[in-house]
């Protein structure tokens, strides 16, 4: 169906704003990321792009050769592969609890789940690194009320990924909560009837009536905070910061590649590593969305 020239026209003067706003914001700097990744540019050439030479892939080789690029690719995965699920799996524990029968106040309970979600990041990295001051912190207060050794959350290089990834947890699983409310109403109510007409237990409806109907919404929430954990940078370097030990055991790719920039001002390291990272968001994503389709 073709349409005609004056609706084509109003069409691509509407969808205008948008196209530039998405070139401007993110092609324009995924393009100059890659520009940067072939050349040696630094703070000399900020003053003088004379200083700027191209180096082809050497950033690249240079990268596969630095150990701290593979334990950065190895925090970003583990960061994304154990938060990730289990905000997901948090969530929609809270959605089906709140969208139980039996509950009341729900709406005072949405919003105190989802108020984390909302508070300045600041305010939440402080309150947190209080709770797991090694002295003082409430977490290890409980662990000595049982008789058990403090535990240094934040310096100890085995527990500080678990313990920003359980304040990341906190801080996320209300927004993929809504997600999951706004699927589990679009529900009709007569199937889980007749299931529990069927004899049904409360365990076969979910796997057999909730689950299937909700796998669309469970894959944007999965994609979504799929990504937000990929690309996590501010609350690993509002919590941690560089003290309190080895900052490394939770540095992930957007965190070295900050790094390279601004602690080495070596910034086609640091884009090279950039464009690495964006590939792996495509290239997992792009799983994702495809064994969706294939399973469909």
């Amino acid at each position: 169906m073709r349409f005609p020239a004056e609706r084509s026209a109003a069409a691509w003067l509407f969808v205008a704003p948008a196209l530039v706003l998405i070139g401007v914001f993110f092609f324009l700097p995924v393009a100059a990321s890659l520009l940067l990744s072939v050349t040696d540019f630094d703070i000399y050439a900020v003053a003088s792009s004379e200083n700027t030479r191209l180096v082809g892939f050497d950033n690249y080789a240079r990268l596969l050769r630095t150990p701290l690029f593979w334990s950065s690719l190895r925090n970003t995965f583990y960061f994304a592969l154990v938060g990730g699920p289990l905000t997901i799996a948090v969530s929609l524990a809270a959605a089906l609890l709140l969208n139980a029968k039996l509950v009341r106040w729900k709406s005072l309970f949405r919003t105190i789940y989802f108020t984390p979600f909302v508070t300045t990041l600041v305010a939440v990295a402080i309150v947190w690194r209080y709770l797991y001051h090694t002295r003082y912190g409430l977490l290890n207060y409980a662990l000595g009320a049982v008789g058990a050794v403090p535990i240094d959350w934040l310096g100890d290089p085995r527990w500080a990924m678990p313990a920003i990834i359980l304040m990341t947890v906190w801080k996320s699983f209300g927004y993929n909560m809504l997600i999951f409310i706004a699927g589990l109403q679009a529900i009709p109510e007569e199937l889980y009837e007749a299931a529990r007409i069927d004899g049904a237990s409360a365990w076969q409806r979910f796997r057999h009536v909730t689950l299937p109907l909700l796998m669309p919404t469970l894959v944007v929430a999965v994609l979504l905070r799929g990504i937000d954990a990929l690309k996590t940078f501010d609350i690993l370097y509002a919590t941690k910061g560089k003290g309190g030990g080895s900052f490394h055991e939770v540095e992930t790719l957007n965190v070295y590649a900050y790094g390279l920039s601004f602690d080495y001002n070596e910034y086609g390291v640091s884009s090279a590593v950039l464009i690495i990272f964006f590939l792996i968001i495509i290239g997992s994503m792009w799983a994702v969305t495809s064994r969706r389709k294939d399973a469909s």
